[in-house]
């Protein structure tokens, strides 16, 4: 249910790295608590982002959450298909719902965050 291969934040967001480049997401925890995402508010590319500051918000049927990158650097890619098509986050939060990608500006933030057994076992 939570891939390995990712990192996670305390705030239900996953980084899979590519380089110097995260890609950032939500895990299914949150969208499935979340319920049917219906909008999803992303900076533009360009942006600069502070690891577990504010970045966006997600819409769902039963709320408005705030989302919160789990590194900081500079956004390079936003993911239109979330954007123009919510339901992605939903179907496929590890795939095809990925949110923004961002050029991290240090590695060492990865160590701060945990790996998929930990942060599985802060949902229990």
């Amino acid at each position: 249910m939570y891939p390995e291969e990712l990192k996670y934040s305390k705030e239900h967001e996953w980084v899979r790295m590519n380089g110097s480049i995260a890609e950032v997401g939500v895990t299914v925890f949150a969208q499935e608590s979340l319920g049917d995402v219906v909008f999803v508010d992303l900076p533009e590319a360009g942006t600069e982002v502070e690891q577990f500051a504010k970045f966006g918000e997600i819409e769902s049927v039963k709320a408005v959450s705030d989302l919160f990158s789990p590194v900081g650097g500079k956004i390079v890619e936003v993911n239109s298909e979330a954007t123009d098509r919510p339901e992605a986050v939903n179907e496929e939060p590890y795939g095809s719902g990925w949110l923004i990608k961002v050029e991290i500006s240090d590695t060492a933030q990865l160590d701060v965050l945990m790996d998929a057994a930990t942060y599985e076992a802060t949902l229990e």
